[in-house]
């Protein structure tokens, strides 16, 4: 379907179309009523039409391991079954059985859009279940995210299992919820450690408390170094993913390591900054944002502890799925601020622009 997009041009194309469609969006902000029945129609047709192309340029890109990081890798899982090779890892075993069942049915091509398909359908059911009528919104800030497109291209797995773990959370009834989160990390371990903070929320669910956890964060990172990735890797998890805390310079990938990311953790406070608005500033109660808000500092906490490890974008995903939610969700759910449409519209603006910053203009 999009075989005519120049392959290396594929990537920036999504961006591009992102931002004209953020750029409309604030324009429509600014000179149309939220609750109008216009506004509320262009909600519905533009969501619509940015769910269809997500879904669809995500998951008809062409097979590429060059310019999609890890996809020729799932590309070859997928060859192996389907020449009829046995699974020989306990690893993330529901994947495997995915994709050894998607091999005696479907095409390589086919598989892919099914990954796709995993991948943005959930965060739709989300952010419709959240928001009713403004739903558009939350999903728009959740694919224009910066981790959103790598998640999907490069780190299936992980953006699977995220997206998996935000269905099962956003479920009223507790036997789905446990369904879900025991899909997600049956897809991708490394959810598990969210997981962890949904259950503590359970349990407690003191925004303040989570955030004297996060700002402490800082400070024991920064005078202990090395020790929290060499305390995490020894802790005996048998997964190779723990092997990116301790191993040296890989390659080139900007997640490298590079020391302590102060531009990276100024990105996460965007989602610190914006709970602490609303919740103790502006006195917002409401429980599910309680639990995004403290499963967010609790899982991004733990990535500032190793933000010095390779590829530390694996363990800083593991927040950064919840940031546009965090950031979006009290905006969506009661008025805080005089013309606060106008300021939502600026307020997705600027969260876009440091996506189409770090994935257009300095790469």
């Amino acid at each position: 379907m999009f075989d005519w997009i120049p392959i290396q041009q594929y990537t920036p194309i999504y961006y591009h179309t992102m931002l004209v469609v953020v750029v409309f969006s604030l324009i429509h902000s600014q000179t149309i009523a939220l609750d109008s029945p216009f506004n509320l129609r262009y909600m519905r047709n533009t969501g619509v039409f940015v769910l269809l192309f997500v879904l669809l340029y995500l998951g008809l890109r062409p097979i590429s391991g060059y310019y999609f990081g890890d996809m020729g890798t799932y590309a070859n899982i997928f060859k192996s079954y389907e020449e009829g090779n046995p699974i020989t890892t306990t690893k993330d075993p529901f994947f495997h059985f995915f994709v050894m069942q998607c091999s005696k049915i479907m095409s390589v091509a086919m598989f892919f859009m099914v990954c796709a398909l995993l991948y943005v359908v959930p965060l739709y059911l989300v952010c419709e279940k959240w928001f009713k009528q403004y739903w558009f919104y939350a999903f728009l800030m959740l694919v224009i995210s910066f981790s959103f497109w790598s998640a999907g291209t490069n780190g299936i797995r992980n953006g699977i299992a995220g997206s998996l773990f935000l269905l099962g959370i956003s479920r009223k009834k507790r036997i789905f919820q446990i369904l879900w989160l025991l899909v997600a990390m049956n897809f991708h371990f490394s959810i598990f450690l969210p997981i962890v903070a949904f259950i503590t929320v359970q349990f407690h669910n003191k925004p303040k408390s989570f955030l004297i956890f996060w700002l402490a964060a800082i400070p024991l990172s920064l005078l202990l170094g090395g020790f929290w990735e060499s305390l995490f890797a020894s802790l005996g998890f048998e997964d190779d993913r723990i092997s990116y805390l301790t191993e040296g310079n890989i390659n080139d990938d900007e997640f490298a390591y590079t020391g302590f990311r102060w531009d990276f953790l100024l990105y996460s406070a965007t989602g610190v900054f914006a709970g602490w608005y609303f919740i103790f500033k502006r006195k917002f109660e409401d429980p599910i944002y309680f639990k995004l808000f403290n499963i967010y500092l609790f899982a991004n906490a733990f990535w500032i502890l190793v933000i010095r490890a390779n590829f530390s974008n694996r363990f800083a995903y593991l927040s950064w799925f919840i940031l546009a939610l965090v950031i979006c969700y009290p905006l969506l759910k009661k008025d805080f601020l005089q013309q606060q449409y106008k300021k939502l519209g600026f307020i997705v603006l600027v969260y876009f622009m440091f996506t189409y910053f770090m994935n257009v203009l300095v790469v």
